[in-house]
């Protein structure tokens, strides 16, 4: 589902730009329709842009003049409601390394509070941040309460998106186990 979405956004929104969509997540937002907080690439600069994605219906009239039908069509329309640039962005705060909150706040001018619909999701937004400002900017991205296992790769894992969190998460589920299973000594 999400390379779809993806190819039809970069169909859609980004290509007539002259851009490359990078990476995007849903995020959640008040206003109606679903919202993507989107990076993309044109021509050495990097763009975060937050895409409203709503459905509109139109009705199509074929036929001759005698006998018309018409036919009715749901299709997403795409729109970029706020646009920064990626050297614009001083700070991506994650408010909390210690709980699972989904939340983050980007520091551009002003501070941009963007929910996204998992922390998996958040991760995976700031991990592309974060190449595409080494890669982009020449400089590195200020991160604050972030868990940096999660962003950086170390010399055990490599930077492979999501797989990364799920392989930290089923390690650290088998050492659980495997203690679990340990005998504990009665006589103290």
């Amino acid at each position: 589902m999400s390379s779809l979405l993806r190819e039809e956004m970069q169909r859609v929104l980004f290509r007539p730009a002259k851009q490359r969509l990078i990476e995007f997540i849903e995020i959640e937002e008040s206003s109606p329709g679903r919202h993507f907080l989107c990076v993309s690439v044109a021509k050495r600069q990097v763009q975060l842009s937050i895409v409203r994605c709503q459905e509109s219906q139109t009705t199509l009239k074929s036929g001759s003049k005698k006998s018309q039908t018409q036919r009715s069509s749901i299709q997403d329309s795409y729109k970029r409601t706020e646009i920064w640039f990626l050297e614009d962005l001083s700070l991506v705060d994650g408010r909390d390394p210690d709980v699972d909150d989904p939340c983050f706040l980007l520091h551009f001018g002003k501070v941009r509070s963007v929910t996204a619909v998992s922390c998996s999701a958040k991760y995976s937004i700031v991990r592309a941040l974060v190449v595409l400002s080494d890669q982009y900017c020449q400089r590195p991205l200020n991160l604050r309460n972030f868990d940096c296992a999660y962003i950086k790769p170390t010399a055990f894992y490599s930077n492979r998106g999501d797989c990364v969190v799920l392989s930290q998460i089923c390690f650290y589920a088998f050492n659980l186990v495997c203690l679990s299973m340990c005998p504990v000594p009665l006589d103290a």
